[in-house]
């Protein structure tokens, strides 16, 4: 066991391991320690006192065993303050994200800082065929292209996706409901002329339905656009 291995299970909890599990369930139960988000402040606390090259060790070391590895990896990542060093970390981890929960935690200051070079990167990911590389580059664009940086033409890549992937359609779905909320004008042709498979399509409604933020006249509008089976 690795000493950044140890570090982990000091902070082990069972029960929050088997909570864990049940919210990751594409993983076994066996690939999850059991550390709980808050603890992460403490461990990279605890690894930036260990030699620099253990720590890059770490991050070379893939596949990692256990999803609390991954997690942490991807912390370790949303630090690194220079934009061409996060993104080759990144890159290299893409290919190893393996859970929505490790992908989902993305989200680094220095890409955001420089959105005009992340754009053709992000597009990249979602025309790939790993599930998780797309989920990332569609978490992306709806986290830093869906305000004064947005473009309509931003949406016609993710429209286009047809995926037997539930967490690949299940980003789309978020990713639509959340432009519905801050592009309504530009999205809504989307859902008017059905450019999404069924199950997104309606996932989507549903998504942005939910929201505290879409008018109810808006909702009605949206629940008369589903696609019934």
């Amino acid at each position: 066991m690795t000493r950044i291995q140890k570090i982990l299970f000091e902070y082990r909890d069972e029960k929050y391991g088997d909570f864990s599990a049940k919210l990751v369930p594409t993983l076994p139960r066996g690939a999850f320690i059991g550390v709980r988000s808050p603890c992460y402040k403490k461990i990279i606390s605890q690894i930036h006192e260990l030699p620099p090259d253990e720590v890059q060790d770490f991050l070379q070391a893939l596949p990692h065993t256990y999803h609390e590895e991954n997690s942490l990896h991807i912390a370790l990542i949303n630090k690194i303050k220079n934009y061409d060093e996060c993104l080759s970390e990144l890159k290299r981890f893409l290919p190893y994200i393996n859970s929505w929960a490790v992908s989902d935690g993305l989200n680094p200051p220095a890409l955001k800082k420089n959105k005009r070079k992340i754009l053709p990167e992000l597009e990249q990911w979602i025309r790939t065929g790993a599930p998780y590389t797309k989920r990332v580059g569609m978490l992306l664009l709806m986290k830093y292209f869906l305000d004064d940086d947005f473009k309509p033409e931003y949406l016609e890549l993710p429209a286009q996706i047809r995926s037997e992937e539930y967490y690949v359609n299940m980003m789309t779905a978020w990713l639509f409901a959340e432009a519905l909320v801050k592009q309504w004008d530009a999205t809504l042709p989307f859902i008017q002329n059905k450019r999404l498979d069924s199950w997104t399509h309606n996932k989507a409604i549903q998504k942005a339905c939910e929201s505290f933020r879409v008018s109810p006249e808006k909702k009605e509008m949206l629940k008369s656009l589903r696609i019934k089976k």
